[in-house]
């Protein structure tokens, strides 16, 4: 959907997302990831019809299969006959700004399949290994009638932590011989997964990283009585291998977090990460305006002169900032 058409098409356009069209979720997701004007109308459209899908992330190195065993469990939950969404999350290209890797390329098997929508975005810098559109994105193909919601991500160390705030389950995905047990315990990955997959599990060293794994788990906090106790499974997702256990583990951790509540809290955190989000991004725009302005050139100079301290500057421009335009 072009940028210059009128705002009228915006409600055809939701109504076509919602029959599940792929053209118009993709516009729509385009219009997210481009920040458009009308993003506003359009998620207070959609958020009546969002809340229904499960989301399950998936994170881990690169390398250790995390294409294949999403598009694994695309097949799974078809076979299912439930609708799938994938947002599979690449790097930027650092000259385009777009998604670098493509995942649309490597499932193949399902891009003929009219219940499975499949769309890469580009982190575009952004930390975490989430693009930061990706919420927005969720929430499209949520009410777009998407049963289950499958976020892939760049695989990137430390910051991968961050898709346990976008998914009601994480799965992270190891691989024998690539060091995992370890990069997962120092990545703090280990506090964040809730189930977890030693995938090529036909390597030698499989039965060490699921030792490494049992171990390192059994290091942290104890569990209460009736918390969950990630479950760690082997997987060879290139033959389908282990993904009907893999499928049957997620199921048990969606039946908890339902009898224990805590999908709520759950989802009630994830609503509030991306009101933070929005509101630190609305600042952020002010703040580059005002980098324009005489104002904030005016503050450094009183500062580099000890006229004024950073923290009361800091203060002052908090202040302009909190102002009403």
């Amino acid at each position: 959907m072009a940028e210059g058409r009128p705002a009228g098409d915006v409600p055809a356009l939701l109504a076509a997302a919602r029959r599940g069209e792929p053209r118009a979720v993709a516009r729509l997701i385009s219009l997210v990831e481009n920040a458009s004007p009308r993003l506003r109308e359009i998620m207070a459209e959609l958020a009546p019809h969002a809340g229904r899908a499960r989301v399950i992330g998936l994170t881990g190195s690169p390398g250790v299969g995390k294409s294949t065993c999403t598009s694994a469990l695309v097949a799974a939950y078809r076979r299912a006959g439930l609708r799938v969404g994938v947002l599979a999350v690449d790097p930027s290209s650092p000259f385009s700004g777009g998604a670098l890797l493509g995942d649309r390329v490597r499932m193949n098997e399902h891009a003929l399949d009219p219940g499975v929508y499949v769309r890469s975005m580009a982190t575009r810098g952004q930390l975490g290994g989430l693009a930061w559109a990706a919420p927005q994105a969720v929430r499209v193909l949520d009410a777009a009638g998407c049963d289950v919601i499958l976020i892939e991500t760049v695989g990137v160390g430390q910051s991968e932590v961050d898709i346990a705030a976008q998914a009601d389950t994480t799965v992270v995905l190891l691989a024998p011989g690539m060091g995992d047990g370890v990069q997962a315990a120092k990545a703090g990955i280990l506090e964040v997964g809730d189930v977890f997959v030693v995938n090529k599990a036909d390597r030698d060293g499989a039965g060490t990283t699921v030792r490494e794994l049992q171990h390192m788990l059994g290091l942290g906090a104890p569990r209460a009585p009736g918390d969950w106790r990630p479950a760690i499974l082997r997987t060879v997702a290139a033959r389908g291998e282990g993904v009907d256990e893999l499928v049957a583990a997620l199921e048990k951790h969606a039946a908890w977090q339902h009898e224990h509540g805590a999908i709520v809290e759950r989802r009630r955190r994830r609503a509030a990460r991306e009101i933070e989000t929005i509101a630190l991004t609305a600042l952020r725009a002010r703040m580059d305006a005002i980098r324009g302005d005489h104002h904030l050139a005016a503050l450094a100079a009183r500062v580099q002169s000890g006229e004024l301290d950073p923290y009361g500057a800091a203060d002052l421009l908090v202040e302009e900032l909190s102002t009403p335009e």
